[in-house]
C-alpha cells in the first residue's frame, strides 16, 4: 500500500467519526493524534485549540488535520500544501 493510500485510508476512517455528537459523549471519547507519513497530524476527539495568547480557534469539525510542513495557508490547519512542496516526515510506524 502506498503512502498516499495509507493517508487516504486514515482520512476515510475519521470521516465516520464526524457524525458523532462529541458534546454528548465527550467523557467517553479519548483524544487521539495520528501522525500521517509526509502529511499532517490528525487530531480526533473533543479538543479546544487556542492561540498563544489564549484565544479560541474554531476548528469547525470534530477531526482536524494540523499542518506539519509550515506551508499551509490556513495554519494551524492543513490545506494540503505538503503535497505541493514535497514535505517529507515519518509517520507513527517510523518513529519506533
Amino acid at each position: 500500500m502506498s503512502r498516499a493510500d495509507r493517508t487516504n485510508e486514515v482520512y476515510d476512517a475519521y470521516e465516520a467519526y464526524e457524525s458523532y455528537d462529541v458534546d454528548a459523549i465527550a467523557s467517553d471519547v479519548p483524544v487521539t493524534v495520528t501522525i500521517c507519513v509526509d502529511g499532517p497530524l490528525l487530531v480526533r476527539g473533543p479538543i479546544t485549540l487556542r492561540t498563544q495568547d489564549g484565544r479560541r480557534i474554531e476548528a469547525g469539525r470534530r477531526t482536524v488535520a494540523l499542518c506539519r510542513c509550515g506551508q499551509s495557508g490556513t495554519k494551524p490547519f492543513c490545506d494540503g500544501s505538503h503535497k505541493l512542496v514535497g514535505f517529507r516526515a515519518p509517520g507513527a510506524e517510523d518513529l519506533g
